[in-house]
Formats: structure tokens, sequence, C-alpha cells
């Protein structure tokens, strides 16, 4: 199938589901991952959530699931039959052999990370995920679109850094420490727990996707489950 097609289909059968495209990975021979029927890939395609594009549909399916790690249940519930249609390997980031997504991300979109450690989009800001990849044989071909530069390149007033109520977030990295012990107070629970993070939730980027309050609240339960 030739690689406009591939993609065309992946939309289509992936759009019900709220899962998007977010963009494509060359490489070169030998460099890319193995697939599952022997060699290496030559595409990548990467997966996975705009703003709150997958909430609805997991939101629906995960009233009748009752397992574990239910995003990631959902994900491969969705992502694993398109991929056996395509004759893709899929890759989850929650799975071994882990996959550098960051790295394909930052490949593919041109993204950086900021100082919360998440990768943060010109459009979407904090909003966005990967849910899972399908790799290739063939060279599907990328999408032409301009790298623009980080927004936190250009953000005079950082208002990540002095939202955080735990001083978590500084321009060295992302404290985890500090965020958990944080949490677990009565502040924490009333602030960050019940509305999602207070720090992601100050950046002025892409805010017009930021997550749906059940969205949010599920990812920060996530943390201690």
């Amino acid at each position: 199938m030739p690689a406009f097609g591939i993609l065309q289909e992946l939309e289509s059968a992936l759009e019900p589901s709220g899962i998007r495209l977010r963009g494509v990975v060359s490489f070169a021979e030998g460099e890319g991952p193995s697939l599952d029927e022997g060699g290496s890939a030559l595409s990548v395609v990467l997966l996975g959530n705009v703003g709150g594009s997958i909430w609805p549909g997991f939101a629906a399916w995960r009233r009748d699931y009752f397992g574990s790690d239910p995003l990631d249940a959902w994900s491969k519930a969705v992502i694993g039959p398109v991929a056996e249609r395509l004759g893709a390997t899929a890759f989850y980031p929650s799975d071994p052999p882990y996959m550098p997504f960051q790295r394909w991300a930052m490949r593919a979109e041109g993204l950086k990370a900021s100082p919360l450690g998440i990768l943060i989009h010109p459009r979407y800001g904090l909003w966005h995920g990967y849910r899972g990849a399908l790799a290739f044989r063939d060279d599907i071909g990328t999408r032409p679109s301009a790298m623009e530069p980080s927004p936190c390149d250009t953000c005079a007033g950082k208002p990540c850094l002095s939202a955080c109520p735990a001083g978590a977030i500084s321009l060295s990295g992302f404290a985890v420490d500090p965020c958990r012990a944080h949490l677990v107070t009565a502040e924490g629970q009333a602030g960050c727990m019940s509305s999602g993070c207070v720090a992601r939730n100050a950046c002025p980027v892409g805010a017009g996707y930021r997550y749906p309050e059940a969205q949010l609240r599920f990812h920060m339960d996530a943390l201690f489950s």
C-alpha cells in the first residue's frame, strides 16, 4: 500500500477513538526498531491524543473494564487490531522493550522538553500525549511540517516555575519527591489532585486544549495507583 494510503487508513480507523497521527519518523537501514517478522523498521508512525480527544471513547469503554492500567489496556485494544490489519509492529510506552517515544517525538515534530519534563507542543502546549506507535518495514515517508521554536524559549514569565506549590519545578528539571510529598497533603488534595497539576495549568500555551476535569483527575490518581 502506498504511503499516503497507509496514513489515510490509519486516520480513518483511529478517528472514532480520538487517537491521532502524531508524526512519522524515518530511519536508515538497521537504525529502526526490530519488527515482529524480523528485520528493522524504516518508518514509525506515532499515535496519541491531542487535548482531550481520547477521553470520550476511553471513558465509555472504561465503564465495562475492571482490570488494572485501563488506559494502557484501551490503547492496545484500539491500536492492536489496526496494527495487525496493516502488517505493522505495535509498540506502547508502558511495555518492554521500551521504545524512545520522547526522542521519536522530537524527531517527528521537533518538540523539546518543558521544565515539567513533558514535551511542549507549539500549538497543544502540555496537553497531548503518545499512546502507541506502529513500525513498518517500508519507508512510508514523512508529512512535511515546519519545525517551530519551543514556546519555552520565548516565555519570559515562565509561570510554571512560580505556580508549583511544592517548588518541584525549576529550570534544572522536575523533582518527583517534593511533588509526591505535596500531593498527599490537604492542600495538594484540594489543588493538584482535584483539578490537575497547578504548574501545568499555569502554562499559557495551548490552553484551549486543556484536558477535561475528569481526565485531569484520572491522570493525577494514576500517580498513586
